[in-house]
This record gives structure tokens, sequence and C-alpha cells, in this order.
């Protein structure tokens, strides 16, 4: 996905995106039933008088703004609720619930459409046919307006409850992760040594990595007839102290070196916080989160924690990619999608460790937490390649240890001991 399409697509999950767009397509009806009033038959339009769309109107105009002001208040309440049972990375994941946007856009839409209407209505702007178009037109708003209420009324029951933020991550790092196996190195080639000699690119600015435009580097690599070894993954912390790429240049840059430098730059979207769409890590980062809020002593909450550990399990058998596997196209013999682009592939070692070692620390005075976190370490190490299966054992031996060394009743470690050493044949 380019830079422009990817920002475009983050701009249309936009709370306000949505919104605006539907109080245009209000606004502009409202306006239609203007234009079309002179081509509606007279004996149609004196079937409707101006005082009967005008009541009607009146009470949309009132009652949708209070429902908008109580909906918005209502998403505010959920986004508060995930960030304080889960964790605040969970925000954006309530904000760009399309259910909670397309009911917030609707009761606006619905606002400024009967406002506009009674707006041209006390103007005189709408004659016979105006008022008939306008009145069917409101009909219609009144039918959507009970449809998306009543769907509304349904979502709020689980908006932003721990479950459903759960949920919605899993989702999110679902997409990152099945992106990641299909395209390890994003659809360049796996990561080869850089040769002496390439030429570092710095990014000036410091930031989180959202995006990766391999396109445009693929363009650039084109235009100088070169390779491109791509540094930094999405997710990592980019600054001027290392370098985001390097360039086989065998000539020089030319005249325009700092120009090129800074279209190479231009690939990488760098923003305050991450984001989930190639940063597989993130996802798993925020699950792992959840869990640890969970397990931390004002809340005490073991089974949202063996929930999680549960869903971690399910997402990272997908992930069971062994390291250096190169594109699916690269398997078949292809040549891949961006192939002057470099890009090293996620261990599978980070993707255990992010999504179980916070989990094994928090949880390792609970009994019940350990006993899940290695039966579901057993099942990775069982169902998943070596890479994966390797890290997963490895996982397992450090929650295994961190329990004995927190455990204080001997009878949860002699259970500990007894599992352990059943699962992963390790004698204790």
């Amino acid at each position: 996905m380019s830079r422009t399409w990817w920002l475009a697509v983050r701009m249309m999950k936009r709370l306000w995106f949505r919104a605006t767009l539907f109080a245009l397509i209000a606004v502009v009806t409202a306006v239609v039933g203007i234009a079309a009033g002179p081509y509606i038959p007279d004996r149609l339009s004196d079937l409707i008088g101006a005082k009967a769309v005008d009541a009607i109107l009146t009470i949309l105009a009132s009652s949708m703004l209070a429902v908008t002001t109580f909906s918005l208040s209502t998403l505010v309440s959920a986004t508060n609720a995930a960030a304080n049972s889960g964790t605040p990375r969970a925000i954006s994941l309530i904000l760009q619930d399309r259910t909670a946007q397309t009911a917030l856009s609707t009761f606006l839409g619905a606002f400024l459409f009967s406002l506009v209407g009674l707006i041209a209505l006390n103007t005189g702007l709408y004659g016979g046919g105006g008022r008939l178009v306008l009145f069917a037109v409101t009909l219609v708003v009144i039918v959507l307006i009970v449809t998306m209420l009543l769907r509304w009324i349904d979502h709020l029951a689980g908006l932003g409850n721990v479950g459903e933020t759960i949920r919605r991550a899993a989702e999110r790092a679902a997409e990152a992760i099945r992106l990641n196996r299909d395209h390890p190195a994003l659809g360049g080639r796996i990561a080869v040594p850089i040769p002496p000699g390439a030429i570092a690119v710095r990014q000036p600015e410091i930031g989180f990595l959202q995006h990766l435009d391999m396109g445009h580097l693929q363009r650039l690599a084109e235009q100088l007839e070169t390779r491109i070894h791509v540094i930094q993954r999405p997710g990592e912390l980019c600054s001027p102290a290392r370098p985001v790429l390097y360039v086989e240049v065998t000539e020089g840059w030319g005249d325009d070196a700092e120009g090129l430098k800074a279209a190479l730059s231009r690939a990488f979207t760098i923003g305050e916080s991450r984001s989930y769409d190639q940063d597989p890590l993130f996802g798993l980062t925020v699950l792992s989160e959840v869990a640890s809020r969970a397990l931390s002593p004002g809340i005490n909450d073991p089974g949202t924690a063996i929930d999680v550990v549960a869903q971690l399990a399910r997402l990272l058998s997908r992930a069971a990619s062994p390291p250096g596997a190169a594109d699916r196209t690269q398997q078949d013999g292809a040549e891949p999608q961006y192939p002057r682009v470099f890009l090293r592939p996620i261990d599978p070692a980070d993707l255990i460790e992010v999504a179980f070692l916070a989990i094994s620390r928090d949880g390792a005075g609970m009994i019940e937490v350990v006993l899940a976190m290695l039966n579901a370490l057993d099942a990775l190490t069982a169902s998943c390649p070596p890479p994966l299966a390797d890290a997963a054992q490895a996982m397992a031996r450090t929650a295994y240890e961190r329990g004995l060394a927190t455990l204080g009743f001997e009878d949860d470690r002699a259970r500990l001991r007894s599992l352990y050493a059943g699962r992963f044949g390790a004698a204790t």
C-alpha cells in the first residue's frame, strides 16, 4: 500500500470523516428538494402542507441534537473504560468502531438535514413540490434513524468492555500477522548482508515508523539502478542516530544528493505512536498490556489474563513461518513485488517475547495464569515449525522458573513442576 493511499485510508477511519460525509449528504438532500420541486405535479404537491413537514423537522432537529450529544458522551465513556480496564493503546480501536461512527454520523446528518429543511421552509424556498420531496426524504430519514437507534442500543452493551477490547485488538493483530506471514519482507526480498560502500540514509525526525512505502522505494531504486537495504521495520523508533536504510551506490549521488535522500526519507511515515497496519508486534503488545493490567493488584482479574493468553496462542499459531523465509512469490520461484528492496523479517523469538514476557512476570504469583501460559506455549511448541517452537519452549522455561521463584505455596510449586515435566519433558 502506497503512503498516499495509506494516509487516505487512515483519514477515512477517523470519526470526523464519516460524520462530515453524512452531514454533507444530508445538506445536499435537503437542497435537492428545492430543485426537484418544479417537476412534481400540482395534484401531488397539494397533499402535503408546510406545517406538517415543519412539525416533523422540528421534532427531528431537537431530538437528534440530544441523541448526538448523548452518543458522543457514551463513546467518550467507552474509550475511558477501554483505557482503564485494558490499555490506553486500545482507544484508537474504539474510536474507529464502524457502528459507533455510523451512529454518530447518522444522528448528526439527520440533525443538519432537519435544520436545513426548516431554514428553507421558513424562508419560502420550498414550493408545493419541494415540500412533497422534503416530506418523502424525511420519512426515509426517520426509518434510517430508527434502524440505527436499534443497532446502536444493541452495540452499546459491549462497547468499552474488556472482552470487546480484546476482540478488537486480536482482529487488528490478526490482519498484521497475516500480512507478515504472507510477506515477511513486505513484498521485497529477504535481507542480505549490506555490501561495503553502501551509503546510509538517516531519518531527521524522531518518532515511530508507522508505515513503510515499499513501492516508493522500488521506484527510486529503479531510477538509481541500484538496490536498497531497509534497516528499520514499521513499529520501531527512528531517529537521526541510526540509519533507516542503505543504498548501494557505485558512482555517487549525482548533483542532487540531498534531494534523493529526502525522496528516500519520504517512504517512511513517522508518527508519535505506533500503528497496527504493518506492525504485528504492536497488536501483540496491546493484548499483553491488557493481560498485565488485569493482573495488577488494583484489578486482580486472572480470568482476563487467561483469555488473553489463549488469544495470543491462537494468533501466534498463524505466524508459524521460519525466520528468513521468502515471500510466497519467492517460494514459488517468481520475482517478488519489489525485487530491489531488501528488508529483514521479524524474528519469531520477538513475537513470543512481546506476547508472553510481561505476562510471565506479572502473573508469576498466580498458579492458574502460569499453568495457562505453559499450556498455550506447549500448544505452540507442538504445532509450529522449529524457530517459533524453540522460542515458545524457551519462554515456557522462563515462565516456569519465574513461577517457582514467586509461588509461595508448596502445593502450587509441585503442580507446576508436574505440568512442566509432563508437557516439556524436563525433569525438575
